[in-house]
């Protein structure tokens, strides 16, 4: 993958076509089941728009009423630990999957195996017992605001030991650990890459050029193009869509060259779900051309997982490799996300009040 690009990209494409889900095999008593519960309520943790379309496009399908809600992952994670088996939700859709692990191993989900699992390109987008199946995945890196680097004559920063530079202090946004499974993976990302104890102290060391860290995971690439700050840790399709959509050509997405990680976004049904058909007939819809190619109408820029379905070309065109999945211990994260949180925020101190709420 490119370690730097920079490309200036005309507007979206036009709609893309699709196929109907039903050629994947759905059982259709499954559907007469789903129609039977009526209803159907989903957590969301991927972008609102696109969350507002799979929701309606689900419920124009099947006639199942959908009510939603757009919560960060960690949200949804601290929420459904407080309900403790009642959950006021039947599904969770988007969002980065260290708390759904997190989630399946406190036993808050419930496994399914799915048909349409069948198209999954790669078994490492799907959980073995079927806790959660993944529909996108992105690369972690930066999204920086070249106008304001070169406005202070600074270089753009290349590899993650070079966000540690002292010329960037207060340029820098991330997201809050405590709310976002963005942040989450950053933190398991950097102990992974450096160790643990290294990696804790890189991430203290960092804390000392951010200069806000946000509910949700998005907002850093959402607002790096406005120039208040200029550097944006996040997800990269989320900087191509402010490039495409917003028009901002005074960024360029950041590949860490010593390596990085990546997200997969995921669904899964809620252990204790009140419309348990209408939810096992949410994952196979999620998991269907039908679902997934709705999110570049909706600007999410996400590679896709399932072999029927069209990448987005704009993140094609951008260089970055839809084939090159980089290693990532799910099981590390899975089970020790929770404690390295606790662990980070005792290591940053007196900064933990006022700089990482959760409201």
């Amino acid at each position: 993958m490119k370690k730097i690009v920079t490309v200036l990209l005309a507007a979206a494409a036009a709609f893309i076509c699709v196929s109907p889900i039903w050629a994947d095999g759905i059982d259709p008593e499954l559907i007469a089941a789903a129609q039977a519960d009526g209803e159907l309520v989903v957590y969301g943790s991927c972008e609102e728009d696109y969350l507002q379309a799979a929701c309606d496009r689900f419920e124009l399908l099947y006639d199942v009423k959908v009510t939603y809600q757009r919560l960060s992952s960690g949200e949804v994670q601290s929420r459904i630990e407080d309900e403790e088996g009642n959950p006021s939700a039947d599904v969770w859709f988007g969002g980065t999957t260290d708390p759904y692990n997190v989630c399946a191993r406190e036993g808050l989900l419930q496994p399914y195996e799915a048909v349409n699992s069948s198209h999954l390109i790669n078994p490492i987008f799907r959980d073995k017992d079927g806790f959660w199946y993944g529909i996108y995945w992105g690369i972690l890196g930066f999204i920086v605001n070249t106008e304001k680097l070169e406005s202070r004559n600074l270089e753009i920063p290349q590899d993650w030991q070079d966000l540690l530079k002292k010329e960037y202090k207060n340029l820098i946004w991330m997201s809050n650990y405590n709310t976002a499974g963005t942040a989450r993976l950053i933190l398991n990302t950097m102990i992974q890459k450096y160790g643990h104890d290294e990696g804790i102290r890189y991430l203290v060391d960092l804390d000392r050029n951010v200069q806000l860290y946000t509910r949700s995971g998005s907002t850093p690439a959402k607002n790096v193009g406005s120039g208040s700050f200029a550097i944006a840790v996040g997800f990269l399709h989320d900087g191509i869509s402010q490039m495409v959509d917003n028009g901002f050509e005074n960024l360029s997405l950041i590949v860490p060259s010593s390596g990085t990680s990546f997200e997969i976004g995921a669904t899964a049904i809620f252990k204790g779900a009140r419309h348990e058909n209408a939810a096992k007939l949410w994952i196979e819809y999620a998991l269907s051309p039908e679902c997934v190619e709705q999110a570049r109408e909706c600007s999410s820029y996400q590679f896709l997982v399932i072999d029927n379905a069209k990448q987005p070309p704009e993140t094609l065109q951008l260089g970055l490799d839809a084939d090159a999945v980089p290693d990532y211990d799910f099981e590390d994260a899975q089970n020790n996300t929770t404690v390295y949180i606790t662990e980070l925020m005792e290591a940053l101190g007196s900064s933990v009040d006022d700089r990482f709420q959760t409201s």
